[in-house]
C-alpha cells in the first residue's frame, strides 16, 4: 500500500512539474503583421487611419437604398443560398476540428473487460495460477499513451486550428457579403432594363406617331416613299431593341433565381424601372472601416495559423514525453474478481526522441516559415486590393455622378433639336432624314444616360462590398469626424 502511494505521488509530482516546463511553447509567438494603410483616402480626403475593428455587426446595409422589393430578396438569400449552406457547413467542419486538436490536452481512457480461456505449461512455476487449463477474468480500466504536452506542440495546433476556424467563419462571412452584393447588382441591372424599356416603348409610341405623319406627308405629295420607308425602317429598329431588352432581363432575372436559391422556371420579378439615384456617402467614411471585411479578416487569421504550424514543427526537434497507466481486477474466479487481492495497477512515463531523420525536421520547419512568409505576402495583398477596390468605386461615383449631370445636358439639348426637327419637317423646310437623325440622336442619349444612372447604382454596392458591407453598424450611416 505504501509503495503504490509512493508511486502515486511521485507520478502526480513528475506531471506537475511537466505542466510547469509546459508553460513555455517553442516557436514565436503571434503578432499582426505589419501592411500599407495609406493616410486618407485619395478620393475622399480627410478619412481617420485604420484601427482593427472587424468585430462590428455589419447588419443588413441594403437598407439604404429603400426598397422594400430588395429587402425581401436580400433575406432569402440568407436563407436559401446555396453557396453561403457550402460556406456555413464548411465553418462547422473547422470547428469541429478546433475541438477534435483540443480533445489532446485530455488522456484516452480506455475500459476492456476480458475473460481468456488458456492452457498454461506444467513446466512454469512460482506461479499463482496453476498449471493446465484456466479462466482469467478481467476488468481494467487503461490510459492510452497521453502526451504531455511539454514543449507546447498541442497548443499550437490548438492555437492553429482556432485560427483557421476563425478563418473559416471570415469566409463564410465573405461569401454572404458576395451573394448580397451580387443581387443588389442584378436588381439594379434589371431595374435599369425595364428603365431601358420603358423608354424604348415610349420611343416607340412617338416613332409610330412620325410614321403616321409621314404617310400623311406622303399621301399629300410634300413627302417621298423613302420617308416613308426611313421611318418604318426607324420604328422596326427600335421595336427589335425593345425585344432584345426583354432577352437581358430574363437572363439577369434568373441570375437572381440562382442567388435566392429557386428554380428560374418558378420565379419572376415585376417590372421595376429604376428611378433612384445612389444614396449619399458620409463624408468622412474613415479607413478603419476596411479592416471590417471578411477577406482581410480571413487573411489576417490564416497568417496566424501559419504562424502556430512553425511552433509546431519546432517542437519535433526536442523529444516526445507520453505517460500511460493501467488499473483494474484480475482473477481466475469471478466469485473473487473484485476483492482487493485481484487488484493490479501499473504506470509510468516514456520519452522518445528522434535522433536522425535524413533531414525530415528541418524540411518540414523551412516548409512551415515559408508557409508563414506566403500568407503574410497574401495578406498585405489581400489589405492592397481592399484599398484599390474603394478608390475605384468612389472615383467610379465622382465621375459618374459628373457625367450623369453632363449627359442630362446632352439629353435636353437632343430633345430641343428634336422637337425643331420635327417642325421644320412639318413646315417643309428640311427632309426627313434631319427628323431621323435627330430622333436617332436623342434615344441614344437617353438611353446612355440610363445606362449611367445603372452605373452608379453599381458602382455604390460596390462601395459598399470593399467596405465590408455598409459605412456603420447596422449597416446604417453614421457620422464620422475626420482627422
Amino acid at each position: 500500500m505504501r509503495t503504490l502511494h509512493r508511486l502515486i505521488t511521485g507520478g502526480i509530482a513528475i506531471a506537475a512539474v511537466l505542466v510547469l516546463i509546459s508553460a513555455c511553447a517553442v516557436g514565436p509567438d503571434y503578432a499582426r503583421p505589419t501592411a500599407p494603410v495609406p493616410e486618407s483616402y485619395k478620393e475622399n480626403k480627410g478619412w481617420k487611419v485604420a484601427e482593427p475593428k472587424d468585430d462590428m455587426l455589419r447588419g443588413p446595409w441594403w437598407v439604404i437604398y429603400n426598397d422594400p422589393r430588395l429587402n425581401a430578396l436580400e433575406e432569402q438569400v440568407n436563407i436559401s443560398n446555396q453557396n453561403i449552406a457550402v460556406a456555413e457547413a464548411q465553418f462547422r467542419q473547422a470547428s469541429a476540428l478546433v475541438q477534435a486538436a483540443t480533445s489532446s490536452f485530455f488522456p484516452v481512457l480506455t475500459a476492456n473487460p476480458a475473460a481468456t480461456r488458456s492452457l498454461r505449461s506444467s513446466n512454469i512455476s512460482q506461479s499463482t495460477i496453476p498449471s493446465g487449463t484456466n479462466t482469467i477474468y478481467a476488468a481494467p480500466l487503461n490510459v492510452s499513451p497521453w502526451e504531455l504536452d511539454v514543449w507546447g506542440r498541442i497548443r499550437r495546433t490548438v492555437e492553429a486550428a482556432r485560427a483557421s476556424a476563425q478563418a473559416s467563419a471570415a469566409d463564410l462571412e465573405g461569401v454572404r457579403l458576395s451573394v448580397q452584393a451580387s443581387l443588389a447588382q442584378n436588381y439594379f441591372i434589371i431595374c435599369a432594363l425595364d428603365r431601358q424599356r420603358q423608354l424604348l416603348d415610349s420611343t416607340i409610341t412617338a416613332y409610330r406617331r412620325s410614321l403616321d405623319l409621314t404617310r400623311n406627308q406622303y399621301e399629300s405629295g410634300v413627302a417621298s416613299r423613302a420617308d416613308v420607308l426611313e421611318a418604318e425602317t426607324q420604328l422596326k429598329t427600335t421595336h427589335a431593341q425593345a425585344i432584345d431588352v426583354g432577352v437581358q432581363r430574363a437572363q439577369v432575372e434568373h441570375a437572381i433565381a440562382l442567388l435566392v436559391g429557386k428554380p428560374a422556371s418558378d420565379f419572376s420579378i415585376p417590372v421595376m424601372p429604376l428611378d433612384s439615384v445612389p444614396p449619399p456617402i458620409p463624408s468622412g467614411v474613415p479607413s478603419e472601416l476596411l479592416e471590417r471585411r471578411p477577406d482581410i479578416a480571413g487573411a489576417e487569421r490564416r497568417v496566424a495559423a501559419a504562424n502556430a504550424q512553425i511552433g509546431v514543427a519546432k517542437a519535433a526537434y526536442f523529444p516526445t514525453i507520453t505517460l500511460t497507466g493501467s488499473m483494474g481486477y484480475q482473477s481466475t474466479d469471478t466469485f473473487n474478481l473484485f476483492t482487493w487481492p485481484s487488484r493490479f495497477w501499473s504506470v509510468g512515463p516514456a520519452m522518445a526522441e528522434t535522433l536522425f531523420d535524413g533531414g525530415l525536421r528541418q524540411a518540414l520547419n523551412d516548409q512551415a516559415l515559408a508557409a508563414y512568409d506566403g500568407a503574410v505576402a497574401s495578406y498585405r495583398q489581400t489589405v492592397l486590393t481592399g484599398f484599390q477596390e474603394v478608390e475605384d468605386n468612389l472615383a467610379a461615383l465622382r465621375i459618374l455622378e459628373e457625367e450623369a449631370q453632363v449627359q442630362e445636358e446632352a439629353v435636353n439639348a437632343a430633345q430641343k433639336y428634336l422637337e425643331i426637327a420635327v417642325n421644320q419637317y412639318k413646315e417643309g423646310m428640311v427632309n426627313y432624314i434631319n427628323v431621323v437623325i435627330a430622333q436617332a440622336m436623342a434615344l441614344n442619349n437617353e438611353r446612355t444616360a440610363v445606362n449611367i444612372l445603372g452605373r452608379r447604382m453599381a458602382a455604390s454596392v460596390l462601395l459598399i462590398k470593399a467596405l465590408g458591407g455598409g459605412w456603420g453598424k447596422n449597416g446604417k450611416e453614421e457620422a464620422f469626424q475626420s482627422r
